[in-house]
This record gives structure tokens, sequence and C-alpha cells, in this order.
């Protein structure tokens, strides 16, 4: 590692408080503990968060995937997306999650400079791959229920070819840091890593890859979900006065309202506070903060590997039944789809 003499400038961390720099060594967050960032029961009790992250986002997303595989009627265009977002989930638990509860146990991050880069690029991966899947998501349902396109139908392969598009946004998004704009150094309490939002360096151009992120991997994807969910609500609306004496109609109305509440809020939850925060410290240079609370950001960010499952599959009704028989626990095979397919045959009589 560089930079751990003297007073060198780090070029793999960045020393987050006005302590002995004539002394990197001690600071190094790959090589002691930083218990000057806070108490051993913050670290501990972030290490069994992120190991509870990681155990159950791993075995909701795996489970995702194998009855994907098991159970043909299953791959529809619409579960493709979701057996995307299963993956983008998994890279980020199997590596993200993994990586920071092991580093909060021991209280500074073990594997190196080199598996900082690492770590910092497959989790910030996962995590664009997953936030452009609830786009596709949203921009799915708005096709497949409001028609935009008329007569379109919206086909497995459109899907396969929307996944393999987040996948080469996310790309677009994780490989500049390893390429010399900004770079991926250890993040809030120095247990797992991201991004540089923390220094001014022209080498790096820091601030403009941070404009760059909120714009294209936070804004853009978010007034989509918006537009998108926004429509559907009015046409589910507009075929709900039409259809008043129905009461299945109505009530798909008001169970889809709740799920677009909870699918916007739930995006809100895990990269509002990330795109925050970066933007916060990118416009408040030398301003003072507390690193342990610049590390919710980034568990609220992987804490999505398990609740975007819950949102986006598990309350998926034809998902909840495979899974509960593969398990063994019953659960017919016959059930209705989710509510947003149902909301499909409603929509019909609505406008086109």
């Amino acid at each position: 590692m560089r930079g751990n003499r003297g007073t060198e400038l780090p070029e793999d961390f960045w020393i987050p408080v006005a302590l002995d720099t004539n002394n990197i060594t001690s600071l190094s967050p790959f090589l002691v503990p930083q218990d000057h960032l806070g108490g051993t029961g913050i670290f501990y009790s972030m290490a069994a968060f992120m190991f509870f992250i990681f155990v159950v986002g791993t075995a909701i997303n795996v489970l995702t995937i194998a009855c994907t595989i098991q159970y043909k009627k299953l791959r529809s265009h619409l579960n493709y997306i979701l057996v995307n977002l299963a993956m983008a989930n998994l890279l980020v638990s199997g590596v993200g999650s993994f990586t920071a509860c092991s580093s909060f146990a021991v209280r500074y991050f073990i594997f190196g400079p080199l598996g900082c880069k690492i770590e910092g690029f497959l989790a910030t991966l996962g995590g664009m791959v997953s936030l452009w899947s609830l786009a596709v998501v949203a921009f799915e349902r708005w096709l497949v229920i409001c028609k935009p396109l008329g007569n379109f139908v919206f086909k497995p392969d459109h899907a396969i070819a929307c996944c393999a598009i987040t996948w080469v946004f996310a790309l677009i998004a994780s490989v500049p840091p390893l390429v010399g704009w900004s770079r991926y150094i250890p993040e809030g309490l120095q247990c797992s890593c991201g991004p540089d939002w923390y220094t001014t360096n022209n080498k790096y151009n820091n601030e403009t890859y941070v404009m760059f992120l909120f714009g294209f991997c936070f804004a853009v994807p978010f007034a989509t979900i918006v537009f998108c969910y926004s429509q559907l609500l009015i046409t589910l609306k507009m075929a709900a006065k039409a259809q008043a004496e129905s009461a299945s109609t109505q009530k798909a109305e008001r169970e889809v309202t709740r799920m677009v509440v909870v699918m916007v809020l739930g995006f809100l939850v895990c990269w509002m506070p990330y795109a925050s925060f970066a933007l916060w410290v990118v416009n408040n240079r030398g301003q003072p903060f507390d690193l342990r609370l610049a590390t919710i950001p980034s568990c609220l960010s992987k804490a999505s590997t398990v609740y975007n499952p819950i949102i986006y599959i598990l309350l998926n009704k034809q998902f909840r039944s495979c899974m509960m028989t593969m398990l063994g626990m019953g659960g017919g095979g016959d059930e209705e789809t989710s509510s947003t397919s149902s909301v499909t045959e409603v929509s019909k009589v609505g406008p086109a």
C-alpha cells in the first residue's frame, strides 16, 4: 500500500479524522482496527446486521433463481426481470454483505486494497443492476397494462434484452473508479468499500463522478419509476371507474395502489440516503460528519437484497406458491400470479 510513510497522502484510503497523520500506518483501515471511529459494540452490531443480511438475502435470492429453474410456468417475461433482480441481489449479498460482516467483526477491512477494489466494484455493479432492474419492472408494467404502444406485445426476448441493458448500464457506472475516474476506498466505518465521495482530488475527479452517478443511476431510474407507476395508477383508476359496480375491480385497484406505494418507498429507502449523503459531502467539503452515520446509507443499500425480494417476489402469489412447494410447505401451484398480473385483465377495459 502506498502512502503509509511520513505525511504522504494515501492512495488507497482516506483519513476521515484529524489524527496523527505522521503515522498513517497506525490509521490504515487495511492494517489496524478502526476503534478511533466508534466503540466495539457498534462494529459488532453492524457485523451481526450484515450477517443477517448475508444469510437471509442469499437464501431468498438463491431460492428465487432455483424456483424459476424448476418451475417452467415461472419463466414469463416479468419473472425474467425478477430473476435478474435476484442475481444482482445475490452479488451484493454474497460479496458486499459477507465482506462487510467479516470486516466489521474484526473492526477493519481485512481484505486489503485489492480486495477493497474488487468488493467495491462488485457491490456497486450488483447495486446498479438492482436499481435499473426496478426501473425495468416499472417500464414493463407500464407497457403491459397501459398499452402506450397499442397492440405491442412485450415478449420474453424483450425482457432478456432489458436485462442485458441493466448490466451494460451497471458496468458503465461501476467500471470508471477502476480506471481512474474516482476510486474505490473504504467508506463509513471503513469496513466496506465504495466510490470515493469524500475527497476533493483533481487526479480522480470525484465530484464529476458523483454527479454522474446521481444523474444517470438515481435521477433517471427514479423518474422512470415515478412516471410509469403514476401512469399505471391513472389507467387503473379509469378502469375501476368504468366498472364501479365490480367489487373485484375495485379491490384490484386498491391492491395495486398499495403495491405501487410500497415499491416507490422501497426504492427511496434503498437509494435516497446514499444519493443524498454523496451530494451533501460533495457540496460541503471540509464540513465534519459522523462516520457512524455515514455507514447507514451503505447498510440500507445492502439491506435491499432482503426487502426487494419481499416486495417484488414473495408478494407475487405464483412465486410464493412455488417456493412453498419447493420447501415442502404445501402451497398450490395453481394459485393466481401476482396482483399486477390480475390487474392486467382489469385494465383491458381501460383506454389503450
